[in-house]
Protein backbone atom coordinates (compact mmCIF):
# COMPACT_ATOMS: atom_id res chain seq x y z
CA UNK A 1 0.00 0.00 0.00
CA UNK A 2 1.46 3.36 -0.64
CA UNK A 3 2.10 5.88 1.58
CA UNK A 4 1.32 9.54 1.76
CA UNK A 5 2.30 11.55 4.73
CA UNK A 6 0.61 14.84 4.87
CA UNK A 7 2.57 17.89 6.27
CA UNK A 8 0.81 20.72 7.68
CA UNK A 9 -3.42 19.76 9.16
CA UNK A 10 -5.09 23.26 8.36
CA UNK A 11 -8.02 22.97 5.53
CA UNK A 12 -5.86 22.14 3.05
CA UNK A 13 -3.69 19.23 4.72
CA UNK A 14 -7.17 17.78 6.56
CA UNK A 15 -8.97 17.59 3.58
CA UNK A 16 -5.88 15.90 1.41
CA UNK A 17 -5.74 13.20 4.31
CA UNK A 18 -9.17 12.40 4.12
CA UNK A 19 -9.44 12.23 0.21
CA UNK A 20 -5.94 9.95 0.64
CA UNK A 21 -7.73 8.00 3.04
CA UNK A 22 -10.78 7.50 1.03
CA UNK A 23 -8.20 6.43 -1.80
CA UNK A 24 -7.61 3.47 -0.03
CA UNK A 25 -3.47 4.75 0.96
CA UNK A 26 -1.86 4.27 4.28
CA UNK A 27 -2.29 8.16 5.51
CA UNK A 28 -0.26 10.32 8.08
CA UNK A 29 -1.04 13.47 8.96
CA UNK A 30 2.02 15.74 10.81
CA UNK A 31 1.99 19.23 12.28
CA UNK A 32 4.33 20.30 14.34
CA UNK A 33 1.92 23.02 15.63
CA UNK A 34 -1.22 22.47 17.37
CA UNK A 35 -3.88 21.06 15.19
CA UNK A 36 -7.41 22.74 15.47
CA UNK A 37 -10.29 20.49 17.14
CA UNK A 38 -12.55 20.84 14.36
CA UNK A 39 -9.13 19.01 12.13
CA UNK A 40 -8.72 16.67 14.90
CA UNK A 41 -12.07 15.54 14.80
CA UNK A 42 -12.27 15.30 10.87
CA UNK A 43 -9.23 13.27 11.49
CA UNK A 44 -10.38 11.09 14.06
CA UNK A 45 -13.69 10.34 12.26
CA UNK A 46 -12.11 9.32 9.19
CA UNK A 47 -9.67 7.44 11.17
CA UNK A 48 -6.38 8.82 10.02
CA UNK A 49 -3.44 8.77 12.40
CA UNK A 50 -1.87 12.05 13.35
CA UNK A 51 0.35 13.62 15.02
CA UNK A 52 0.76 17.64 16.71
CA UNK A 53 3.74 19.31 18.40
CA UNK A 54 6.42 17.71 15.79
CA UNK A 55 7.81 15.87 13.04
CA UNK A 56 8.60 12.49 13.71
CA UNK A 57 10.95 11.85 10.74
CA UNK A 58 10.59 8.12 11.43
CA UNK A 59 7.30 8.28 10.57
CA UNK A 60 8.02 11.00 7.58
CA UNK A 61 11.13 10.52 5.50
CA UNK A 62 9.63 6.52 4.84
CA UNK A 63 6.98 8.22 2.81
CA UNK A 64 6.13 7.36 -1.21
CA UNK A 65 4.54 11.15 -1.72
CA UNK A 66 4.37 14.13 0.93
CA UNK A 67 1.23 16.74 0.55
CA UNK A 68 2.56 19.88 2.21
CA UNK A 69 1.24 22.64 3.72
CA UNK A 70 1.59 26.00 1.50
CA UNK A 71 2.61 27.85 4.25
CA UNK A 72 5.62 25.68 4.87
CA UNK A 73 8.62 26.71 3.06
CA UNK A 74 10.71 24.70 0.97
CA UNK A 75 13.83 25.75 2.50
CA UNK A 76 12.64 23.82 5.71
CA UNK A 77 15.04 21.16 6.99
CA UNK A 78 12.20 18.29 6.92
CA UNK A 79 11.57 19.17 3.31
CA UNK A 80 15.47 19.70 2.41
CA UNK A 81 15.59 15.88 3.71
CA UNK A 82 12.72 14.71 1.66
CA UNK A 83 13.61 16.38 -1.42
CA UNK A 84 17.67 14.96 -1.15
CA UNK A 85 16.30 11.43 -0.77
CA UNK A 86 14.25 12.27 -4.19
CA UNK A 87 10.60 11.49 -2.38
CA UNK A 88 7.92 13.74 -4.65
CA UNK A 89 6.28 16.83 -3.11
CA UNK A 90 3.21 18.28 -4.00
CA UNK A 91 0.65 20.62 -3.51
CA UNK A 92 -3.25 19.75 -1.97
CA UNK A 93 -4.61 20.96 -5.46
CA UNK A 94 -1.93 18.31 -7.01
CA UNK A 95 -3.37 15.46 -4.98
CA UNK A 96 -6.90 16.74 -5.56
CA UNK A 97 -6.70 17.08 -9.41
CA UNK A 98 -5.82 13.73 -10.11
CA UNK A 99 -9.63 12.64 -9.05
CA UNK A 100 -11.96 14.71 -10.70
CA UNK A 101 -12.90 15.83 -14.30
CA UNK A 102 -14.32 18.69 -13.32
CA UNK A 103 -13.39 22.11 -15.15
CA UNK A 104 -10.52 24.09 -13.28
CA UNK A 105 -10.84 28.22 -13.45
CA UNK A 106 -8.01 28.89 -11.55
CA UNK A 107 -6.97 32.88 -10.38
CA UNK A 108 -3.48 33.92 -9.18
CA UNK A 109 -2.12 37.81 -9.24
CA UNK A 110 -0.26 39.59 -6.27
CA UNK A 111 -3.90 41.50 -5.52
CA UNK A 112 -7.38 41.04 -6.38
CA UNK A 113 -7.13 37.03 -6.11
CA UNK A 114 -10.25 37.19 -3.64
CA UNK A 115 -12.40 39.35 -5.11
CA UNK A 116 -12.33 37.71 -8.80
CA UNK A 117 -12.38 34.06 -7.55
CA UNK A 118 -15.39 35.14 -5.23
CA UNK A 119 -17.27 37.30 -8.19
CA UNK A 120 -16.67 34.27 -10.61
CA UNK A 121 -18.24 31.37 -8.00
CA UNK A 122 -21.12 34.08 -7.93
CA UNK A 123 -21.82 34.59 -11.44
CA UNK A 124 -21.59 30.87 -12.32
CA UNK A 125 -23.79 30.22 -9.16
CA UNK A 126 -26.45 32.45 -10.40
CA UNK A 127 -26.24 30.91 -13.72
CA UNK A 128 -27.19 27.72 -11.92
CA UNK A 129 -23.97 25.67 -12.63
CA UNK A 130 -22.92 23.24 -10.40
CA UNK A 131 -20.20 24.40 -9.17
CA UNK A 132 -17.41 24.73 -5.92
CA UNK A 133 -15.18 27.11 -4.20
CA UNK A 134 -11.91 26.16 -3.30
CA UNK A 135 -7.98 27.66 -2.96
CA UNK A 136 -7.33 30.05 -0.34
CA UNK A 137 -10.99 30.34 0.21
CA UNK A 138 -14.06 28.17 0.66
CA UNK A 139 -13.50 23.89 1.80
CA UNK A 140 -10.34 22.24 0.12
CA UNK A 141 -10.59 21.08 -2.97
CA UNK A 142 -9.40 17.62 -1.97
CA UNK A 143 -12.16 17.83 1.14
CA UNK A 144 -14.98 18.57 -1.60
CA UNK A 145 -13.34 15.78 -4.61
CA UNK A 146 -13.69 13.52 -1.74
CA UNK A 147 -17.29 14.45 -0.66
CA UNK A 148 -18.88 16.16 -3.49
CA UNK A 149 -19.12 16.14 -7.39
CA UNK A 150 -19.06 19.75 -8.99
CA UNK A 151 -18.63 20.31 -12.98
CA UNK A 152 -16.47 22.94 -12.16
CA UNK A 153 -14.15 24.33 -9.53
CA UNK A 154 -13.23 28.48 -8.82
CA UNK A 155 -9.68 28.09 -6.98
CA UNK A 156 -8.13 31.22 -5.96
CA UNK A 157 -4.30 30.11 -6.21
CA UNK A 158 -1.17 31.45 -4.37
CA UNK A 159 2.40 31.77 -5.66
CA UNK A 160 2.92 29.23 -2.41
CA UNK A 161 0.30 26.83 -3.93
CA UNK A 162 1.67 27.15 -7.11
CA UNK A 163 5.18 25.70 -6.67
CA UNK A 164 4.29 22.21 -5.61
CA UNK A 165 1.80 21.78 -8.87
CA UNK A 166 3.48 20.07 -12.12
CA UNK A 167 0.61 18.18 -13.96
CA UNK A 168 -2.42 20.06 -12.75
CA UNK A 169 -3.81 22.38 -15.41
CA UNK A 170 -6.23 25.10 -15.80
CA UNK A 171 -8.64 25.07 -18.11
CA UNK A 172 -8.83 29.10 -17.39
CA UNK A 173 -5.93 30.59 -15.72
CA UNK A 174 -6.27 33.99 -15.23
CA UNK A 175 -3.48 36.62 -14.28
CA UNK A 176 -4.54 39.41 -12.40
CA UNK A 177 -1.40 41.33 -11.88
CA UNK A 178 2.31 40.68 -10.49
CA UNK A 179 4.19 43.03 -7.95
CA UNK A 180 6.40 42.18 -5.57
CA UNK A 181 5.01 40.16 -2.90
CA UNK A 182 5.97 37.34 -0.40
CA UNK A 183 10.20 38.01 -1.29
CA UNK A 184 10.96 36.55 1.75
CA UNK A 185 9.96 33.17 0.81
CA UNK A 186 11.62 33.42 -3.10
CA UNK A 187 15.13 34.60 -1.73
CA UNK A 188 14.31 38.13 -2.25
CA UNK A 189 14.49 37.59 -6.02
CA UNK A 190 11.53 39.09 -7.56
CA UNK A 191 12.08 36.77 -10.89
CA UNK A 192 11.46 33.55 -8.69
CA UNK A 193 7.94 34.87 -7.75
CA UNK A 194 7.21 35.70 -11.42
CA UNK A 195 7.85 32.60 -12.02
CA UNK A 196 5.48 31.01 -9.26
CA UNK A 197 3.24 32.61 -10.28
CA UNK A 198 3.43 31.22 -14.34
CA UNK A 199 3.03 28.22 -13.07
CA UNK A 200 -0.60 29.00 -13.44
CA UNK A 201 -0.30 28.10 -17.35
CA UNK A 202 2.00 24.94 -17.17
CA UNK A 203 0.40 22.10 -19.23
CA UNK A 204 -2.23 24.43 -20.52
CA UNK A 205 -2.81 23.05 -24.50
CA UNK A 206 -4.63 25.34 -26.96
CA UNK A 207 -8.35 24.58 -25.72
CA UNK A 208 -7.41 26.41 -22.12
CA UNK A 209 -7.95 30.00 -21.75
CA UNK A 210 -5.33 32.03 -20.35
CA UNK A 211 -7.00 35.58 -19.25
CA UNK A 212 -4.12 38.40 -18.10
CA UNK A 213 -4.26 42.08 -17.65
CA UNK A 214 -3.07 43.57 -20.60
CA UNK A 215 -1.19 46.58 -19.16
CA UNK A 216 0.42 44.36 -16.08
CA UNK A 217 4.26 45.43 -17.54
CA UNK A 218 5.88 42.72 -15.76
CA UNK A 219 3.01 39.81 -17.85
CA UNK A 220 3.67 41.97 -21.02
CA UNK A 221 7.16 41.27 -20.22
CA UNK A 222 7.07 37.43 -19.48
CA UNK A 223 5.23 37.35 -22.42
CA UNK A 224 7.30 38.42 -24.96
CA UNK A 225 9.53 35.44 -24.13
CA UNK A 226 7.53 33.08 -22.69
CA UNK A 227 6.12 30.21 -24.66
CA UNK A 228 2.04 29.84 -23.38
CA UNK A 229 0.35 27.52 -24.95
CA UNK A 230 -3.35 28.30 -24.44
CA UNK A 231 -5.71 31.09 -26.09
CA UNK A 232 -4.92 34.69 -24.93
CA UNK A 233 -7.69 36.57 -23.27
CA UNK A 234 -5.64 40.19 -22.51
CA UNK A 235 -8.55 42.60 -20.64
CA UNK A 236 -7.79 46.15 -19.68
CA UNK A 237 -8.44 49.69 -20.65
CA UNK A 238 -6.19 49.21 -23.85
CA UNK A 239 -8.27 46.34 -25.10
CA UNK A 240 -11.88 46.25 -26.45
CA UNK A 241 -14.20 46.39 -23.40
CA UNK A 242 -15.58 43.34 -22.34
CA UNK A 243 -17.75 44.25 -20.27
CA UNK A 244 -21.99 44.05 -20.47
CA UNK A 245 -22.63 47.37 -18.25
CA UNK A 246 -21.27 50.30 -17.53
CA UNK A 247 -18.45 50.49 -14.66
CA UNK A 248 -20.46 52.97 -13.08
CA UNK A 249 -23.48 50.40 -11.98
CA UNK A 250 -20.61 48.10 -11.17
CA UNK A 251 -21.55 46.73 -7.65
CA UNK A 252 -17.49 47.03 -6.94
CA UNK A 253 -16.05 50.47 -6.96
CA UNK A 254 -12.67 51.47 -7.96
CA UNK A 255 -10.25 51.15 -10.62
CA UNK A 256 -8.84 47.87 -9.48
CA UNK A 257 -12.65 46.34 -9.30
CA UNK A 258 -13.59 47.13 -12.98
CA UNK A 259 -10.12 45.17 -14.31
CA UNK A 260 -11.07 42.29 -12.02
CA UNK A 261 -15.29 42.45 -13.50
CA UNK A 262 -13.11 42.48 -16.45
CA UNK A 263 -10.86 39.54 -16.09
CA UNK A 264 -14.45 37.52 -14.22
CA UNK A 265 -16.63 38.35 -17.54
CA UNK A 266 -13.94 36.88 -20.10
CA UNK A 267 -14.03 34.11 -17.83
CA UNK A 268 -17.81 33.46 -17.09
CA UNK A 269 -17.91 34.40 -21.42
CA UNK A 270 -15.37 31.30 -21.78
CA UNK A 271 -17.80 29.05 -19.84
CA UNK A 272 -20.82 29.98 -21.73
CA UNK A 273 -22.97 31.91 -19.46
CA UNK A 274 -25.56 34.44 -21.22
CA UNK A 275 -24.38 37.84 -21.27
CA UNK A 276 -28.04 38.60 -19.04
CA UNK A 277 -27.06 36.67 -15.93
CA UNK A 278 -23.14 38.27 -16.14
CA UNK A 279 -24.94 41.96 -16.02
CA UNK A 280 -26.72 41.30 -13.58
CA UNK A 281 -24.03 39.17 -11.14
CA UNK A 282 -21.43 42.33 -11.98
CA UNK A 283 -24.66 44.45 -10.83
CA UNK A 284 -25.63 42.30 -7.28
CA UNK A 285 -22.23 41.26 -6.36
CA UNK A 286 -21.38 42.24 -2.50
CA UNK A 287 -17.34 42.15 -2.39
CA UNK A 288 -15.92 39.89 -0.23
CA UNK A 289 -14.80 40.66 3.96
CA UNK A 290 -11.38 42.62 4.49
CA UNK A 291 -11.17 44.40 1.44
CA UNK A 292 -12.20 47.82 1.58
CA UNK A 293 -15.38 46.70 3.92
CA UNK A 294 -16.90 50.08 5.43
CA UNK A 295 -16.95 49.26 8.88
CA UNK A 296 -18.92 52.40 10.82
CA UNK A 297 -18.92 55.99 11.20
CA UNK A 298 -18.12 57.46 14.10
CA UNK A 299 -17.93 60.79 14.97
CA UNK A 300 -18.33 61.95 11.80
CA UNK A 301 -15.42 59.95 10.50
CA UNK A 302 -14.94 56.20 7.96
CA UNK A 303 -13.50 53.44 9.19
CA UNK A 304 -12.62 51.43 6.50
CA UNK A 305 -10.99 47.53 7.03
CA UNK A 306 -8.94 46.59 4.61
CA UNK A 307 -7.16 43.86 6.60
CA UNK A 308 -6.68 41.70 3.26
CA UNK A 309 -4.14 44.40 1.77
CA UNK A 310 -0.88 41.98 3.10
CA UNK A 311 1.23 44.15 0.43
CA UNK A 312 2.23 47.52 -0.71
CA UNK A 313 0.25 47.17 -4.05
CA UNK A 314 -2.56 46.04 -2.53
CA UNK A 315 -2.30 49.36 0.01
CA UNK A 316 -2.17 51.24 -3.08
CA UNK A 317 -5.43 50.30 -4.54
CA UNK A 318 -6.79 50.75 -1.42
CA UNK A 319 -5.23 54.49 -1.23
CA UNK A 320 -6.47 55.18 -4.74
CA UNK A 321 -10.05 54.58 -4.34
CA UNK A 322 -9.68 57.01 -0.99
CA UNK A 323 -11.82 60.42 -1.82
CA UNK A 324 -11.65 62.16 1.71
CA UNK A 325 -8.11 63.09 4.02
CA UNK A 326 -6.99 59.58 5.47
CA UNK A 327 -5.25 58.28 8.45
CA UNK A 328 -4.09 55.12 7.50
CA UNK A 329 -2.57 52.09 9.89
CA UNK A 330 -0.12 50.13 8.63
CA UNK A 331 2.64 47.75 9.72
CA UNK A 332 3.14 43.75 10.98
CA UNK A 333 5.50 41.38 9.51
CA UNK A 334 7.66 42.60 6.83
CA UNK A 335 7.79 40.68 3.61
CA UNK A 336 10.65 42.62 1.76
CA UNK A 337 8.51 45.82 1.21
CA UNK A 338 9.45 48.43 -0.90
CA UNK A 339 7.22 51.00 0.10
CA UNK A 340 8.03 54.30 -2.55
CA UNK A 341 5.58 52.68 -4.75
CA UNK A 342 2.77 53.85 -2.41
CA UNK A 343 5.15 57.62 -1.08
CA UNK A 344 2.86 59.60 -3.66
CA UNK A 345 -0.63 58.13 -2.61
CA UNK A 346 0.23 58.91 1.11
CA UNK A 347 1.80 62.18 0.47
CA UNK A 348 -1.39 63.23 -1.73
CA UNK A 349 -3.84 61.74 0.66
CA UNK A 350 -2.96 60.87 4.48
CA UNK A 351 -2.25 63.31 6.88
CA UNK A 352 -1.58 61.11 9.72
CA UNK A 353 0.42 58.03 9.84
CA UNK A 354 -0.39 54.76 12.26
CA UNK A 355 2.24 52.07 12.73
CA UNK A 356 1.17 49.06 14.60
CA UNK A 357 3.54 46.19 14.89
CA UNK A 358 6.05 44.43 16.98
CA UNK A 359 8.74 46.26 14.80
CA UNK A 360 8.47 49.30 12.68
CA UNK A 361 11.86 50.37 12.36
CA UNK A 362 11.36 50.02 8.38
CA UNK A 363 8.67 52.19 8.50
CA UNK A 364 9.99 54.79 10.73
CA UNK A 365 12.77 54.36 8.23
CA UNK A 366 10.84 55.50 5.36
CA UNK A 367 7.83 57.74 5.89
CA UNK A 368 9.58 59.75 9.13
CA UNK A 369 10.83 62.37 6.33
CA UNK A 370 7.36 62.74 4.57
CA UNK A 371 6.39 65.66 7.58
CA UNK A 372 3.38 64.14 8.27
CA UNK A 373 1.82 63.25 11.79
CA UNK A 374 3.22 59.29 12.85
CA UNK A 375 2.01 57.19 15.88
CA UNK A 376 3.62 54.39 17.01
CA UNK A 377 1.79 51.51 18.37
CA UNK A 378 2.65 47.88 19.06
CA UNK A 379 -0.95 46.72 19.65
CA UNK A 380 -4.57 47.41 17.73
CA UNK A 381 -5.70 49.13 20.94
CA UNK A 382 -3.55 51.90 20.85
CA UNK A 383 -3.63 51.98 17.18
CA UNK A 384 -7.37 52.47 17.26
CA UNK A 385 -7.18 55.18 19.86
CA UNK A 386 -4.30 56.94 18.14
CA UNK A 387 -6.27 57.20 14.53
CA UNK A 388 -9.62 57.91 16.42
CA UNK A 389 -7.75 61.19 17.92
CA UNK A 390 -6.22 61.97 14.59
CA UNK A 391 -9.09 62.16 12.61
CA UNK A 392 -11.29 64.84 11.91
CA UNK A 393 -15.14 64.92 11.00
CA UNK A 394 -15.10 64.12 7.33
CA UNK A 395 -12.23 62.15 7.70
CA UNK A 396 -11.51 58.10 6.63
CA UNK A 397 -9.48 56.13 8.55
CA UNK A 398 -8.56 53.24 6.84
CA UNK A 399 -6.45 50.11 7.98
CA UNK A 400 -4.56 48.97 5.20
CA UNK A 401 -1.26 47.67 6.24
CA UNK A 402 1.20 46.38 3.75
CA UNK A 403 2.56 43.36 5.68
CA UNK A 404 1.31 40.51 7.21
CA UNK A 405 -0.50 39.83 10.20
CA UNK A 406 1.13 36.92 11.62
CA UNK A 407 3.41 39.61 14.25
CA UNK A 408 -0.10 40.46 16.25
CA UNK A 409 -2.93 38.42 15.03
CA UNK A 410 -3.49 34.77 13.72
CA UNK A 411 -4.20 36.05 10.19
CA UNK A 412 -5.27 38.69 8.48
CA UNK A 413 -9.00 37.58 9.04
CA UNK A 414 -7.88 37.74 12.63
CA UNK A 415 -6.55 41.43 12.16
CA UNK A 416 -9.56 42.24 10.96
CA UNK A 417 -12.71 41.02 12.65
CA UNK A 418 -10.42 42.17 16.10
CA UNK A 419 -10.03 45.74 14.26
CA UNK A 420 -13.94 45.63 13.35
CA UNK A 421 -15.03 44.76 17.01
CA UNK A 422 -12.96 47.53 18.46
CA UNK A 423 -14.13 50.43 16.06
CA UNK A 424 -17.66 49.12 16.75
CA UNK A 425 -16.98 49.93 20.49
CA UNK A 426 -15.83 53.45 20.10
Amino acid sequence: MKRIVVLGAGESGSGAAILAKEKGFDVFVSDCGTISEPYRALLNQNGVAWEDGRHSEDRILNADEVIKSPGIPLTAPLIQKLQAQGTPIISEIEFAARYTNAKMICITGSNGKTTTTSLIYYILRQAGLNVGLAGNIGNSLALQVAHEDHDYYVIELSSFQLDNMYDFKADIAILLNITPDHLDRYDFKFQNYVDAKFRITRNQTADDAFIYWAEDPVIDRCLRTLRVNATLYPYGFSVPNPLPVGEEELALKGRHNVLNSMAATIAANVVGIKNEVIRESLKTFQGVEHRLQYVATVRGVRWINDSKATNVNSCWYALEAMTTPTVLILGGKDKGNDYSEIDELVREKCHTLVFMGLHNEKLHEHFDGFGLNIIDTDNLKDAINGAYNAAHDGDTVLLSPCCASFDLFKSYEDRGDQFMAAVKAL
